[in-house]
């Protein structure tokens, strides 16, 4: 009996596995507060260029709007006015606007009778002297009358200046005046005031106080012109001087100025 030997031979080892490596326990984040992130979003700033022509554009009106304010807020006569006062100015404007529409269909109606008349020569000669009539009183070569105010202004610490008196006459010519006096002169287009308190002169002629105004107007509309807040009025009372005003249904004025022909100026018709 044979006897099988069974050799047996042990395998060699293989490679060991690999090692593992262990997780190591990483770094906690860093918390980012909200402070932070908002800080973070905002600086440095990211700007487009449309972004800043819209931030210039609204600056720019910003500033517009600014200066308006300032303009309107600034000291003015009608600020704090009593609600009569400002009444008055408003009626006062109206009666202005009213007398423009008036001259306006006054020459609309002359020019209607022109076309319209069948004798247009004599019609042209009648508006013609009508016209004349109209400019001899504005020129001062003709004597006026009709209803009107007159303006007496007592100055007795003589502190009335000259630009004041120039303030009566246009504050009057806006209200409405046709014709106008001053202590015996005739007011005009060039007529000049001149010289220091106490010693005024109109047209180069001395005026002395108490300084008359006699005035050919709607009376209606003088005398609010010469009383509104800030006005006339107001100003000489603030020198120490007064007004008095006094209404007449026929104001004379009288006293003329010379025609003075012009040296080189012709008439033109085209």
């Amino acid at each position: 009996m044979s006897n099988e030997q069974h050799s047996s031979s042990e395998e060699p080892p293989g490679p060991l596995p690999a090692e593992t490596p262990v997780p190591q326990p990483s770094a906690a984040p860093e918390e980012v507060s909200g402070r932070q992130r908002l800080r973070a979003g905002l600086w440095p700033p990211r700007v487009s260029r449309a972004q800043l022509i819209v931030a210039l554009l609204l600056f720019v009106l910003g500033l517009g709007l600014a200066i308006q304010v300032r303009s309107n807020s600034d000291n003015s006569a009608l600020r704090g006015a009593r609600q009569e006062d400002l009444v008055r100015i408003l009626d006062e404007l109206d009666n202005r606007t009213q007398r423009l529409e008036d001259e306006k269909q006054r020459l609309d109606d002359q020019r209607t009778e022109l076309e319209n008349s069948s004798d247009q020569a004599e019609e042209a000669r009648r508006q013609t002297l009508e016209k004349e009539r109209q400019l001899g009183i504005l020129a001062g070569t003709v004597a006026a009358h009709g209803p009107g105010i007159t303006l007496t202004i007592k100055d007795p610490s003589g502190a009335v200046e000259a630009d004041m008196l120039l303030d009566t006459i246009q504050e009057l010519r806006a209200a409405g005046a046709e014709a106008i006096e001053i202590n015996g002169v005739r007011v005009v287009a060039n007529t000049y005031f001149s010289g220091d308190a106490g010693d005024l002169r109109v047209d180069g002629r001395k005026v002395e106080a108490p300084y008359e105004f006699k005035v050919i107007g709607k009376p209606q509309d003088l005398e609010p012109a010469l009383n509104i807040p800030g006005g006339v009025v107001q100003t000489l009372e603030k020198e120490q001087a007064t007004a008095e005003v006094a209404r007449a249904q026929d104001i004379v004025v009288d006293a003329l100025r010379p025609a003075k022909q012009p040296d080189y100026a012709r008439s033109s018709s085209r």
